[in-house]
Parts: structure tokens; C-alpha cells; sequence
């Protein structure tokens, strides 16, 4: 693997090369079939709305600057994709935690040179629900001040015209804390170590999550991408990872 502190976009690449092994399909296919779900219950709810919400985050322009709306436009068009890309993202994270960290810990077991683990078992699964349920609701935490913080902005008229830079920067650096900690969670890693390991390896986190984000915003190519990212994220980790210096 590639030990490189700018080779994050590589491990999505070899996370695409894991995912594709025969004892892994059924750990795949799972949140493959909730990923699809999400995602067109999503771009139904989004067709309905879409132009509305461009319209509401447009700022009111006086006549005599009218022509900016052409230059605008595509601009807040940008920003609600964003914000769709993330929903989606973090509704399907949500609801299938459980299998991303049970796939996160085969591809481990495979990355430290063991093929053999046990066969796929629904009680494992069951038994991983809380604590993967309960890490994501921290992920929440985390991102929902923040991402409030945008949104805010994004409604300010004159400095609304920086939100959709900032969305970009924002879900590229969360991009690599969502799938990083899969790995990190499954090996008792705390989330504020968690989040200071991804800070200390931070070209190597955003590299990763950045290719991650350009995957993730593909419609379709989206699905298979992000089991895809859970298995890059769990090689990076075990690359780069140390001792935990603290566990819970």
C-alpha cells in the first residue's frame, strides 16, 4: 500500500480493487441495496423542489444589477447540490452504519493478511447496532453546528456568494472524517483521537476525502463509490495507523 502522505485518492482506488473479492459481496451488497433506497427516495424529494430552492437562496438583486442573476444561478445551483449530496450522504450513512462498520472490519481482517473469517452472520451484525448507531449520532453532532453555520451564511445576501466554496472545502474534510472512522471505531478509537489522528495526517486525510467527495457526487457511479470508500478508508488506516494512544 501506498505509504505517501498525497496518496488519499490511491486507497479509493484499491478500496474499488477489495470490494470486488468474492468473500466480501454479501458485506457489500447490503448497504449497496440501502445506498440505492436513499438515493432515489432522494432525487424523487429533489425534482419537486429543486428550482424552488434555488430561487429562495438567490438574493434579491435591484434592477440595475439584473444581469448578475445569470452569473448567480449557476453558482446557488452549486450550493443545493451540495446540500442534497450531503443529506444524502448522511441519511444513508446513518441508516446503514452497521454495514459499513461490519464491512470496514472484513476488509481489515483481509488487509492484515488473513482471508479466512467467519461467514456472514445476521446476530454479528445485530450485535454491532448500538454502538454504530451511537458513533453516528456523534458524527451529527459534530456536523450539524457546523453545517448550520453554512447554511446561515448561505442565506445572507452579498456573502452568501462564498457558501458554495465553503460546502466544498467542508464535505471534502468530512468525507474523510465519515469513512476514516469506520476503521477507527471498530478498534475502540475515541472520537476526539479519532478526529486529532485525521488533523495529524491532514494532505493524507483531505487527498483521500477529496477524491471521495468527486466519486460520491457522480449519480449511480455514487452507489458503488461509497462501500468503495469504506474499504479505502479501512486499507489508510491500516497503513498509517499506530497504537492508539487513548481507547474508551
Amino acid at each position: 500500500m501506498s505509504a505517501q502522505p498525497l496518496g488519499g485518492p490511491y486507497y479509493l482506488t484499491a478500496g474499488f480493487k477489495m470490494i470486488t473479492r468474492p468473500g466480501l459481496r454479501m458485506y457489500v451488497l447490503l448497504p449497496l441495496s440501502i445506498n440505492i433506497a436513499v438515493f432515489f427516495g432522494l432525487i424523487y424529494f429533489a425534482v419537486q423542489g429543486f428550482r424552488g430552492w434555488v430561487e429562495q437562496l438567490m438574493p434579491n438583486l435591484p434592477s440595475w444589477l439584473s444581469f448578475l442573476d445569470y452569473l448567480l444561478w449557476p453558482l446557488f445551483v452549486v450550493l443545493v447540490l451540495l446540500i442534497i449530496f450531503f443529506t444524502f450522504t448522511t441519511i444513508a450513512n446513518l441508516i446503514a452504519s452497521p454495514f459499513n462498520s461490519f464491512l470496514a472490519e472484513k476488509v481489515e481482517v483481509i488487509a492484515r493478511g488473513n482471508d479466512h473469517f467467519p461467514p456472514f452472520s445476521w446476530k454479528a451484525l445485530l450485535a454491532m447496532v448500538p454502538r454504530t448507531l451511537a458513533r453516528e449520532m456523534r458524527k451529527l453532532g459534530y456536523f450539524l453546528p457546523r453545517a448550520l453555520g453554512l447554511l446561515i451564511l448561505s442565506l445572507i445576501p452579498g456573502i452568501n456568494i462564498i457558501a458554495a466554496p465553503l460546502w466544498v472545502v467542508f464535505n471534502i474534510w468530512m468525507m474523510a472524517v465519515q469513512y476514516i472512522d469506520y476503521p477507527a471505531d471498530n478498534n475502540n478509537i475515541s472520537w476526539p483521537s479519532m478526529i486529532e489522528w485525521i488533523r495529524s495526517r491532514r494532505i493524507l486525510s483531505l487527498g483521500f476525502g477529496g477524491i471521495t467527495y468527486l466519486a460520491l457526487m457522480v449519480p449511480v457511479f455514487n452507489l458503488i463509490a461509497m462501500p468503495a470508500a469504506i474499504a479505502g478508508a479501512t486499507l489508510l488506516w491500516v497503513d498509517h495507523h499506530k497504537p492508539p494512544a487513548s481507547t474508551y
